[in-house]
């Protein structure tokens, strides 16, 4: 199933997204929904952010081949910050590039969507605890990354936590492909295939330290490829079987 978050007039509604439309949901999609009456055209909403989490969890340094390109050593363990709440825009809304910036870059990442609340969770049960996945993108400044000696400034300011544009309940999240482009063109062409620590492995490791809570997002890392995006450009990854979260740069 593909579920989108939508606005329709001040209300923030869910809905099962079937081919190009959209069924109204009632009810939430982390408790008990049921389909209404009501059909929208995917191409008439304006979609939101798919889910309001209490904490965003990301993840760096989790693949292979991006270790080998910035020439670091694999981690033994994994690699954990935080992003603001307040870094959160969906679909189509732009990234907005602050002005005392230093090069921000993209990073295009398969992002999990926690189901329940759950603590201490072993990786034989991880999966039981996602609702599904969507599209994320780590928005980092590397001079404040840099600057600072730890991640969280540079990657938490507004507008630098893209993610959606839906959260798909049946992919294989261990082998799916991934991609980025910048202004059409190609930048990150990789699989989760090459992920240092899959995804049971991180939702049990996140959860041995702190309760994860329905709606709350893991982003899983970033492939080969990052890059610098500046204002004017148009940012594009796409996760097979999820879509494309698409975001201008101002």
């Amino acid at each position: 199933m593909k579920f989108v978050r939508f606005a329709e007039g001040n209300k923030a509604l869910y809905g099962l997204v079937e081919g190009d439309g959209v069924i109204e949901l009632r009810g939430n999609i982390f408790k008990s929904y049921a389909k209404t009456r009501k059909h929208h055209a995917l191409k008439d909403i304006r979609i939101l952010p798919p889910c309001q989490p209490s904490k965003v969890l990301g993840l760096g340094l989790n693949y292979r081949q991006h270790a080998v390109e910035i020439n670091m050593k694999l981690p033994p363990n994994p690699l954990l910050f935080y992003k603001a709440t307040t870094a959160i825009i969906g679909h189509n809304e732009p990234i907005i590039i602050p002005p005392n910036a230093g090069q921000v870059d993209y990073e295009g990442e398969l992002t999990v969507v926690i189901k329940d609340c759950c603590r201490d969770v072993t990786e034989a049960d991880a999966l039981n605890h996602v609702l599904g996945y969507t599209v994320g993108n780590d928005v980092s400044d590397r001079a404040a990354q840099r600057g600072d000696g730890q991640w969280c400034r540079a990657k938490s300011f507004d507008t630098f936590c893209p993610f959606g544009p839906f959260i798909e309940t049946d992919i294989n999240p261990d082998n799916v492909h991934i991609e980025t482009r910048v202004n059409g063109q190609l930048k990150q062409n990789s699989n989760t295939n090459d992920m240092i620590f899959g995804v049971r492995h991180l939702i049990s490791f996140l959860s041995r330290s702190a309760t994860l809570l329905p709606g709350d997002i893991i982003m899983t890392g970033t492939p080969q490829g990052v890059g610098p995006i500046k204002p004017g450009d148009v940012v594009e990854i796409t996760i097979e079987g999820i879509g494309t979260l698409r975001n201008p740069v101002k």
